[in-house]
C-alpha cells in the first residue's frame, strides 16, 4: 500500500504544541524523544488535530484512491474508533473494534466503504485503553490500496543568500530524510546559492548550483530551469531556513502522484513563530492586496480547525496563490515562468499567471518568523511594485486607472498615518518606477540600485540599541475607547490636521504585534516602535511638512498615472509575457 500520511508528534525543534497533533482525556503520557504515547486504562487518545486529521473531501475529489484504509501500531488492549466528520450532518463511525495491539504487526481499519454514507468530510481515529496495564501507541497513517505506475520525479529546489547556517541544516534534513522515504530515490535537491558562499556539496541526493543574485525571482527561475533540464516532472520550492515536518513532502509528493488533474498544485500554510497554535496563513487570495486565509483560527481548538478544514475543502478563491515557502507543481502545466520581480510578489504572480489547481493539505505548513519585523522600507517598496503590476496584467484583476491608483494611495498612507514618511517615500519611489514600463525590472534585475538608494534614504526607521528616555510614555488620547479613537484618527488623519497636535498628543511604544497595524498610532504625535525581542527599536514622529509634501507628490503622481494608465498597462501586458519565458531567463542566467 502507499501511505497518504503518516501520524505525526510533536518535535522539540519544530513545534511542542500537543494539541496540535492530538488530545487526550485520562492519564497519558507522551515521549518527545520516541514519539510514543502511553495510556493508561480508561484513557482515551485522539488523533482529531491540524496534523492528523484526514481530509476526506480534499484527497477524494482531487485524486485516485484505490481504497482507504488507517494502520494503527503500538501494544496493549484498546478500543478503535475511526470516525469520519461530515459537514453539516451526524457523523459516522466508520470502524469500532476492541484489538489488542502487538509489536510489528500494524491493527488495519479498511474504510473503504466510506463513499456508502459520504464522500465529504475529515476522518480521525480515537484510541481508548481497555486493560489495568494500559497501552503504548507508537504511530499510524492513513493510506490506500496501491502505487501508481507512473510516479512522479519531484525537484526539491532551494533559493538561499547568505544563510550558510539555515540552508546547510535544511539540506541535512532532507537528505536523512530522502534516505528512510519510499519514494526517496524520485525526489532530489537543488540549491540555488544567489550568494555563492553555501559552500553545499553535491551528492547523489542533492546537487548545488551558484547564481547570480537576482533576488528569489531568479534564483526559483534558475531552479525551475534545472529541473526541467534534469527531465524532473515535478518542482517544489521551498525556503532555506524552513522549519517544518519532512511529512510535508511525503503528503504532497504522494498527492501530486495520485491527483486526477495535471493541474494540481499544493500549497503549504504558515504558521508564525511568535504564536505556533496559531494560524498565519492556510493559502492566500490576492484582489487589491493579500488575504490570508483563516489568519488567526486556533489551532489547538478542533473545533476551529474542523471549520477551517471544512471551508478550505468546499471554496476555492478565483485568485488563490501559494507561498513560495512550500509551493509544489507540474513544470508541463507552466506558462509564465517568474517575472524579476527580485523578491516579494513573484509567488503571487506565478500563481495567477498559471493555471494552477491548488490545494492546501493540513499538517504542510512551514513555521515563519513573524513578518512585521521584516518590514522594512525595502520591502514595502517591493510589495507596492508588485501589487500594482497584478494588477495591470491579470485580466481577473483589472481595474481602472484610479481603481489601481488606490492601491497606491492606500500603501502611502497606510505608513505616513504611522509617521513612517521615509517608508511611503520609498513606496512613492515604487510607484513612479512601476510607471517607467517592465524595461525598468529587465535593466534593474539585481536591484543593486534601488537598494543603495532606499538605504540612503532611511535615516530614522532603522533599529537601534534603546536610549531610556525613548520607553517614557505620555498617554490621554491612546486611552479612550477604540470607537472614539478610531473616528479621531481618521478625521484628523492622526493629528496632520489638527494644529499643534504634534505639542500635546500622546507619546507611546508599541511592541511588534502593533508595528505593522494603523489603529495603535491613532492619537500618538510620538511613537516607538520594539523589536520582537524588545532590545532594539526606533522612534518616530508626527511631521506636518513631511506628510503634505508626500500628499502633493501622490496627486501629481496619480494625475499622470491615470493620463498614461493605458499605455502602461499595454507595455506590462506584452513586457510580462516576454519576461516569463524560459528563453528570457536562460540568457540573463547565461
Amino acid at each position: 500500500m502507499i501511505t497518504l500520511q503518516n501520524f505525526l508528534m510533536p518535535d522539540p525543534v519544530i513545534c511542542t504544541e500537543h494539541p496540535l497533533y492530538f488530545h487526550a482525556t485520562g492519564d497519558f503520557a507522551l515521549s518527545q524523544s520516541s514519539g510514543e504515547i502511553w495510556l493508561k486504562a480508561g484513557a482515551k487518545l485522539l488523533f482529531d488535530s491540524y496534523f492528523n486529521l484526514f481530509n476526506l473531501t480534499k484527497w477524494h475529489r482531487a485524486c485516485v484512491l484505490d481504497g482507504l484504509f488507517a494502520e494503527i501500531r503500538g501494544e496493549g488492549r484498546v478500543e478503535i474508533q475511526v470516525i469520519q466528520v461530515i459537514p453539516e450532518q451526524s457523523w459516522e463511525i466508520l470502524h469500532c473494534e476492541p484489538v489488542t495491539l502487538v509489536a510489528g504487526t500494524p491493527h488495519v481499519a479498511d474504510l473503504s466503504h466510506y463513499p456508502g454514507r459520504a464522500t465529504q468530510g475529515l476522518i480521525y481515529v480515537e484510541i481508548k485503553a481497555l486493560d489495568a496495564g494500559g497501552a503504548r501507541i507508537t504511530g499510524g497513517r492513513f493510506c490506500t490500496g496501491s502505487v501508481p505506475g507512473a510516479l512522479p520525479r519531484l525537484a526539491v529546489s532551494i533559493t538561499t543568500f547568505k544563510r550558510e547556517q539555515q540552508v546547510r541544516e535544511t539540506v541535512a534534513r532532507l537528505e536523512t530524510f530522502l534516505g528512510t522515504f519510499a519514494f526517496g530515490d524520485r525526489v532530489h535537491v537543488q540549491v540555488v546559492d544567489n550568494g555563492a558562499s553555501a559552500g553545499i556539496a553535491a551528492s547523489p541526493r542533492v546537487t548545488p548550483f551558484v547564481n547570480p543574485n537576482y533576488g528569489g525571482a531568479g534564483g526559483f527561475a534558475r531552479g525551475l530551469l534545472e529541473a526541467e533540464k534534469a527531465g524532473f516532472t515535478h518542482c517544489l520550492f521551498m525556503d532555506d531556513d524552513a522549519s517544518f515536518h519532512m511529512e510535508n513532502i511525503a503528503r504532497a509528493y504522494v498527492f501530486l502522484a495520485l491527483a486526477r488533474a495535471p493541474r494540481a498544485a499544493v500549497a503549504g500554510a504558515m504558521i508564525n513563530n511568535t504564536h505556533k497554535w496559531a494560524m498565519w496563513e492556510n493559502g492566500a487570495w490576492f484582489d487589491g492586496s493579500c488575504h490570508p486565509q483563516f489568519c488567526g483560527t486556533d489551532l489547538r481548538s478542533r473545533e476551529a480547525v474542523f471549520k477551517m478544514e471544512h471551508a478550505s475543502a468546499l471554496s476555492r478563491p478565483a485568485t488563490l496563490y501559494g507561498g513560495w515557502w512550500f509551493f509544489a507543481f507540474a513544470i508541463a502545466e507552466v506558462r509564465h515562468h517568474p517575472f524579476p520581480f527580485f523578491v516579494r510578489g513573484d509567488d503571487i504572480s506565478f500563481s495567477l499567471m498559471n493555471d494552477f489547481e491548488i490545494t492546501t493539505l493540513n499538517g504542510v505548513v512551514s513555521f515563519q518568523d513573524d513578518f512585521a519585523e521584516k518590514e522594512n522600507a525595502q520591502t514595502l517598496y517591493l510589495d507596492l511594485r508588485n501589487h500594482l503590476i497584478h494588477h495591470l496584467v491579470c485580466d481577473r484583476l483589472a481595474r481602472g486607472p484610479l481603481g489601481t491608483g488606490k492601491i497606491a494611495l492606500r500603501f502611502m498612507m497606510r505608513s505616513m498615518l504611522r509617521f513612517h514618511y521615509e517608508s511611503a517615500a520609498a513606496q512613492l519611489l515604487a510607484w513612479e518606477d512601476v510607471m517607467r514600463g517592465p524595461a525598468f525590472f529587465d535593466e534593474n534585475i539585481d536591484m543593486a540600485a534601488r537598494r543603495a538608494t532606499i538605504r540612503e534614504m532611511m535615516q530614522t526607521e532603522t533599529w537601534g540599541d534603546l536610549e531610556p528616555g525613548q520607553l517614557a510614555q505620555r498617554r490621554r488620547l491612546t486611552r479612550i475607547s477604540r470607537p472614539w479613537r478610531t473616528r479621531l484618527g481618521i478625521v484628523t488623519l492622526n493629528g496632520h490636521l489638527v494644529p499643534f497636535s504634534r505639542c500635546f498628543w500622546d507619546r507611546i511604544v508599541l511592541t511588534m504585534a502593533d508595528r505593522g497595524i494603523v489603529y495603535p498610532a491613532f492619537g500618538a504625535a510620538e511613537i516607538t516602535y520594539l523589536n520582537a525581542t524588545s532590545d532594539k527599536g526606533y522612534t518616530v514622529t508626527q511631521s506636518k511638512r513631511a506628510f503634505f509634501r508626500l500628499c502633493w507628490k501622490m496627486l501629481k503622481t496619480l494625475l499622470r498615472f491615470r493620463r498614461e494608465f493605458a499605455a502602461l498597462r499595454a507595455a506590462y501586458r506584452s513586457g510580462y509575457d516576454a519576461q516569463t519565458t524560459r528563453a528570457y531567463w536562460e540568457k540573463k542566467l547565461g
